[in-house]
């Protein structure tokens, strides 16, 4: 099951020419995002101008589940065909996923004391992120054993996304419910949009982390297989 795109050669070759691509898109998304979130989005007229951690905290914590969710996938690719890519592409989600759960960690932090009155509680949203990142976490460290048994515990891993997504729902916690649903949302337009720019430049950022880490992981990984 060797796709062309797969081979490494020939994702050396193109991957340098996307990279460029993505990094002239994310910095576009992020001058912006950033002009509309500082000097066109409004003060909240409860939090004042605290809530505009929201255009970085929201993104990142996207991100963070949508990258589990494409490790897992890869995963499951690398556990039925193993191709040594989705090994790759696991271990390099993985580092960048555990990026983006401690930066949701650390933004919720300080967005919450003023909140709250205190910078941590034992809330199901915020410790079941918590165990998200433990979890990214595991996994880097299984991969330094086993491809196999890290491939395995990624899989179960997903088991905590829906908590995260309705943990507000299912419990009575101090983190607000979503404000962005399949219904609607609550938030004005001027503050939606650089939320989802944002966002959009996370995805970029992601896509050109991943093509940089995985072409400095290709070269030593193919030399240890043939030293072997």
């Amino acid at each position: 099951m060797y796709v062309p795109l797969l081979r490494p050669f020939l994702f050396m070759c193109c991957s340098f020419r996307y990279a460029q691509i993505l990094i002239g898109f994310c910095w576009f998304l992020t001058a912006i995002a950033i002009y509309l979130s500082i000097w066109v989005a409004p003060s909240d007229f409860q939090q004042g101008e605290n809530y505009r951690i929201i255009y970085v905290h929201v993104p990142a914590a996207w991100m963070s589940l949508l990258i589990y969710i494409a490790m897992a996938i890869s995963s499951v690719l690398f556990l039925l065909t193993k191709h040594p890519l989705f090994q790759l592409f696991s271990k390099t989600g993985a580092k960048i996923g555990a990026s983006f759960t401690l930066f949701t960690l650390v933004t919720g932090v300080f967005w919450g004391k003023p909140m709250w009155g205190t910078f941590w509680v034992w809330d199901a949203r915020l410790t079941s992120v918590l165990i998200l990142f433990f979890i990214y976490l595991g996994a880097l460290r299984f991969q330094e054993f086993s491809a196999d048994v890290a491939s395995i515990f990624i899989c179960i891993g997903p088991i905590n996304i829906p908590i995260i997504k309705f943990s507000v729902n299912w419990w009575n916690t101090l983190h607000q419910p979503s404000s962005i649903s399949q219904f609607g949302t609550a938030i004005h337009i001027s503050m939606l949009i650089p939320i989802f720019l944002i966002f959009a430049s996370f995805f970029f950022l992601t896509g050109i982390l991943f093509i940089l880490e995985t072409r400095q992981i290709i070269p030593s990984f193919y030399f240890q297989r043939k030293s072997q």
